[in-house]
């Protein structure tokens, strides 16, 4: 049971905001309900101030979202990626998360114009289509729409597309990925990505255009769309070297 906090060097703020942390990483999950002020200044002894405190500052740091009329509620914590080359599968499961994979599509058709070109086919070429929802924790986090060069990796739609399609493609293969070229913008999701996502229609999304290599031969071209409020980039900058005479 709750205890009464009592006077000590820690403001009481900041000892229920210890309190409340606790709950929100370890007994509570994302979406759950947080006890009410009223029963927070019951169960401490507390006045209104102190625990209005300790609640603003865990909304401040993202680990509680206020809705107005319903209460304050556990907030869904974004996945926070380096910038680097790594499989989705990998990447969440170095980050602590666990990845689980939704196949949707996966069939070989005709290759869009921007992804022949990108893959070196001729237009009209056919090629795998595979497209994908990624899952951390069981929460969606991003829709992806891959095509693959079929030449390069014969019946890749026939083997196991829920894990690392980039282990596949090194491992039975011997084509590893080795290195990707990509753009990042900001976008509207539209209908069927908002849907898959759990978003709403024209909610900001991350947009993702990967064309990988083995060598210096592409075989994959990928448009990712994931959730602005579940995935965060994170990158290191640094001047680049100057040459003088």
């Amino acid at each position: 049971m709750p205890a009464p906090l009592r006077d000590s060097a820690v403001p009481k703020h900041e000892q229920l905001r210890a309190i409340l942390l606790q709950k929100c990483t370890r007994e509570l999950q994302p979406g759950d309900l947080m006890t009410s002020e009223r029963n927070l200044m019951q169960d401490y002894g507390v006045s209104r101030i102190t625990v209005r405190e300790a609640i603003g500052q865990l909304v401040n740091e993202g680990y509680l979202v206020r809705v107005r009329g319903k209460g304050t509620f556990v907030a869904h914590r974004p996945v926070q990626s380096r910038l680097h080359l790594a499989s989705f599968t990998e990447e969440m499961r170095a980050l602590g998360h666990q990845p689980t994979t939704l196949v949707l599509v996966a069939e070989e058709g005709e290759a869009p114009e921007a992804t022949a070109r990108a893959l070196r086919l001729p237009q009209g070429a056919r090629a795998y289509h595979v497209r994908r929802l990624r899952l951390a924790d069981d929460e969606p986090v991003s829709v992806d729409d891959a095509w693959f060069n079929p030449e390069l990796l014969p019946g890749l739609i026939s083997h196991d597309l829920t894990g690392s399609i980039y282990r596949t493609t090194a491992d039975r293969y011997g084509r590893p990925i080795e290195r990707a070229v990509q753009t990042v913008d900001a976008q509207g999701a539209e209908a069927g990505v908002a849907a898959l996502l759990g978003v709403k229609k024209g909610a900001p999304v991350l947009h993702f255009d990967r064309v990988s290599f083995s060598a210096e031969v592409p075989i994959e071209h990928t448009h990712s769309w994931y959730r602005a409020d579940r995935y965060q980039v994170q990158m290191e900058v640094g001047q680049r070297a100057q040459v003088t005479a």
